[in-house]
């Protein structure tokens, strides 16, 4: 869990194991959450538009250690081996 300068909590939280790869903003009892693939939000509500700026390019400049986080916390549904930007299996055959 780390706090940003906004005043927000940004983590990988408990019990998420079934849920598409994502860390969650939190600010008192509202809570976004942004998926470690793409980087986008996974809901509409709250609105994300709520979310300074500059968290969400905190967040995305420091994605590496939150999927490292979330591989760490679920080795079962792991982000490494299914990034956009990984090669894909097709590829690396070839």
């Amino acid at each position: 869990m780390i706090r940003t300068p906004h005043r927000l909590l940004v983590k990988v939280r408990d019990r998420e194991r079934v849920e598409p790869p994502h860390v969650t903003i939190l600010h008192k009892t509202t809570a976004w959450r942004l998926e470690l693939r793409g980087g986008e939000f996974l809901d509409r509500e709250p609105d994300p538009g709520r979310v300074p700026r500059q968290v969400i390019d905190w967040v995305r400049q420091n994605i590496e250690v939150f999927r490292s986080n979330w591989d760490r916390m679920y080795p079962e549904n792991p982000l490494a081996s299914r990034r956009p930007d990984c090669e894909d299996d097709e590829s690396q055959e070839k």
